[in-house]
């Protein structure tokens, strides 16, 4: 399963000057034409346009978890990015970085890790455990945060009970969210109310196999843990399978329906894009990866693109991005 087709290099072109220390946190900008993402380890943010220019790369003073787009009375207003525990919005490229919120969590072993905005104009952040020593235990959580009114931000508390938050994705109607928990291998899925809130008890989505003992990069017998993810038009969610060198289509009730083999052993999410919105990006991770693993995948830590993605010879489009809505 980890043994990459002949193919799966030449069906994907690499992003120039794309790669990072762990990229993560993709979105395509509408009105940009434009893909950005973040690099944590690095603690830089990116953007490019895919199809001429250069890579633009804009260093962050701590860990940028995720990004997302913003705006303030429908236009558009720079970034949201959550660093570390804090939450900024920078309304140039290269700008201010203006604090809005704090995360409630302790910064020496949390940090910021997968999210996103909701149809409503409201961040969602994700965290993850970052113990000094040990394997990472389940006090990370999945926060809210609500920046459209004047005054102090609202930061709630939504989720929790999770190692290393990802997978984060409404589906096309708002009515289910989907959040995962990278180390246990696990996707749940939430009925949502007409908030887009998660409400009643979590359902297993789709359970992986765990890694098997003393398995080694290039082997085969693993398929990998769910890292980020995107969701597209019809309501399949496509996940990024860290050390599977795959992203796989999910459908609404969890049944594999495409695999895409990646030449990179850990991506670690998607996004849809393009002027069409079927062109699918997927970032992943060089930084701390085996030199061996690097030797045989070279491209590991660049941003792949996807031309168009088609399931069952039916192109896919993935849903656009959500604003993060301000209060001016």
């Amino acid at each position: 399963m980890n043994h990459i087709p002949p193919d799966a290099a030449s069906a994907w072109q690499s992003l120039p000057h794309s790669t990072s220390q762990l990229g993560e946190s993709p979105f395509w900008h509408p009105e940009e034409n434009r893909l950005y993402w973040v690099d944590i380890a690095g603690r830089a943010l990116l953007r490019c346009r895919p199809d001429g220019g250069e890579t633009q790369r804009w260093p962050m003073p701590s860990e940028p978890g995720c990004i997302a787009p913003a705006r303030i009375d429908g236009k558009a207003s720079g970034l949201v990015i959550a660093l570390r525990h804090e939450i900024h919005h920078a309304s140039a490229w290269g700008g201010e970085l203006r604090h809005v919120a704090t995360l409630p969590i302790d910064p020496q072993t949390q940090r910021a890790n997968d999210g996103k905005c909701d149809a409503l104009g409201r961040f969602w952040v994700g965290t993850m455990h970052e113990p000094a020593s040990g394997p990472r235990q389940p006090v990370a959580a999945l926060f809210c945060v609500d920046l459209r009114t004047r005054g102090a931000p609202q930061v709630r508390r939504v989720l929790d009970g999770v190692a290393t938050a990802n997978g984060l994705a409404w589906s096309p109607d708002g009515s289910t969210l989907y959040w995962a928990d990278t180390p246990a291998h696990l996707i749940r899925s939430w009925d949502c109310n007409a908030a887009h809130e998660p409400v009643g008890e979590p359902r297993v989505f789709r359970q992986f196999a765990p890694k098997p003992d003393g398995w080694k990069p290039g082997a085969g017998g693993y398929g990998g843990r769910p890292d980020g993810a995107a969701m597209d038009a019809e309501g399949n969610y496509w996940c990024a399978m860290y050390e599977g060198a795959r992203v796989l289509c999910l459908s609404p009730g969890g049944e594999l329906r495409a695999e895409l083999p990646v030449p990179v052993q850990c991506p670690t999410m998607p996004c849809f894009g393009g002027a069409e919105g079927n062109r699918l990006f997927v970032t992943s991770v060089i930084g701390g990866r085996p030199a061996e693993e690097i030797a045989r995948m070279p491209r590991s830590g660049e941003v792949l693109s996807h031309a168009s993605v088609t399931n069952d010879s039916t192109i896919v489009r993935g849903l656009c991005v959500q604003w993060c809505e301000l209060a001016a």
